[in-house]
């Protein structure tokens, strides 16, 4: 069998941080990339909106619950069982879409909704913890900005490639060609996912090893969720947490009400691009500026804000020429084309909604990550992140399930974002500079090799990763 953590390239190491988010980032452009792809041609593919909102909010309640005990599972599984088995709820959740599209089952459509949400929150537990504790503290902006790159090559791969086969479509229905090549790919991101280096295996840029603690029986790892809950930082940001994806039922009911279905493809290609675009700003701004960790941080709180008001002050201003009953907008009938000249403004507006999310994100996981540098205690705040963010996802595709009006929609998702973000604000005045002072740091040259060998192993009673284990 190949030693994985040993194979090395020139200065190229397998078991670099880097390394290893770039192939968290390329689970996540398999799985979750396709599924945000299929979610970009509107109602999930559906073209039933409020089926689609059923769903979702089914998905989201279920990884609300799922979400807050994700990242102790991770800590007890380890990251390559607990992502693989993750990843598995997007091909589920892509085959029950193709089968309504075929034979109108509504019900399983539904139900995999469900078995998603509980997947999807252990695959975030394990990649947040990987993204946010294997890299130094330096690097912690850039690497959300490398997985959210790769992660977002998926939603733009799979908008180019719906993009192709819709080209010359018409019609608001996705093809079977889409629905097949798009499951190929979700299905090796379950493989892919074991590529993955538990966290003992990992050594830094210092040669420092990303520090572990006793491997948690089920009873200690409960108290350990507990003490989240006792940290008054991680209950300042629930608002930053609930308002991250409360905004995606909106942008979704307005990209399947507004295009047609080869326009919508472009949508989804173009709102993978402003994501990429926004995780490079964000993390450049949190790593490279010549300040203090802390003053870049609330550098990025301003930007966001700042970057939050415009972008969605020209959204209310589009919003308001429109309502759930209008049957054309901006004087042109819809569904647009994209040969319409009215759909250009609307497009890029999609765009650089895409891109604020994504600086609201990346500001969300900087911020976690320097609360501390403990793989086990990032995958509790991962797995509380995501389960909360799901909550505001559950709410609002509940209340646009139920059709309120989207003038109320779009004033409550941009509320909630500018309430956040001052509290996010107060609790990265208070990070530190650094925590290597107040955290053990172990490098490999001060480990004995025996040690370091027997904790290369798997349990042996278990055979899963040793991912929390003394070092």
């Amino acid at each position: 069998m190949v030693n994985l953590s040993a194979l090395q390239y020139g200065r190229l190491r397998y078991n670099s941080p880097w390394a290893q988010v770039a192939i968290v980032g390329f689970v996540a452009l398999c799985s979750v990339g396709m599924f945000t792809a299929i979610g970009g041609l509107g109602a999930g593919g559906t073209q039933d909106v409020q089926l689609s909102d059923i769903a979702n909010s089914v998905l989201y309640g279920c990884f609300f619950v799922a979400g807050f005990f994700s990242g102790s599972i991770n800590n007890i599984l380890g990251p390559r069982l607990t992502m693989s088995i993750g990843a598995s709820g997007y091909s589920i959740y892509l085959g029950a879409l193709w089968n309504f599209q075929l034979h109108g089952t509504r019900w399983f459509f539904i139900f995999a909704g469900g078995v998603l949400g509980v997947s999807a929150a252990l695959f975030w537990a394990a990649q947040g913890s990987i993204m946010m504790a294997y890299p130094m503290e330096k690097d912690k902006g850039r690497s959300f900005a490398v997985f959210w790159v790769i992660f977002q090559m998926g939603t733009l791969i799979g908008a180019a490639i719906a993009l192709g086969i819709e080209f010359h479509s018409t019609s608001a229905v996705v093809s079977t060609g889409v629905y097949v090549t798009f499951m190929i790919i979700m299905l090796t991101a379950m493989a892919t996912s074991w590529l993955v280096l538990p966290p003992h295996l990992v050594i830094r840029g210092d040669g420092s090893i990303v520090e572990l603690q006793v491997s948690p029986s089920p009873k200690q790892e409960f108290r350990n969720f507990i003490q989240m809950f006792k940290d008054w930082r991680m209950l300042a940001l629930f608002p930053m947490f609930f308002s991250s994806n409360y905004f995606y039922a909106y942008q979704g009911a307005l990209t399947a009400i507004l295009f047609n279905g080869r326009t919508r493809a472009l949508v989804s290609l173009l709102t993978g691009i402003g994501s990429m675009i926004g995780s490079l700003l964000i993390g450049s701004i949190t790593d490279v500026l010549p300040f203090s960790r802390r003053n870049r941080a609330l550098v990025g709180c301003a930007f966001v804000f700042i970057l939050t008001c415009i972008v969605w002050a020209g959204g209310l201003g589009f919003q308001i020429k429109f309502t759930r009953a209008s049957v054309e907008v901006l004087g042109v009938a819809i569904p647009w084309d994209w040969t319409f000249g009215v759909a250009a403004g609307p497009i890029i507006l999609m765009l650089a909604y895409y891109l604020v999310d994504t600086t609201i994100q990346g500001l969300a996981y900087y911020t976690m990550s320097s609360m501390t540098n403990d793989p086990c205690k990032l995958a509790r705040m991962a797995g509380y992140y995501k389960g909360i963010q799901s909550a505001g996802g559950a709410v609002s595709f509940g209340m646009d399930a139920v059709k309120t009006a989207y003038l109320g929609e779009i004033l409550i998702s941009w509320l909630l974002i500018l309430v956040s973000l001052p509290v996010c604000a107060l609790v990265v005045y208070r990070i530190r500079d650094t925590n290597y002072e107040v955290e053990t740091v172990k490098h490999v040259e001060e480990m004995e090799p025996e040690t370091f060998r027997e904790i290369s192993q798997p349990d042996e009673h278990t055979g899963l990763d040793r991912s929390c284990d003394e070092i």
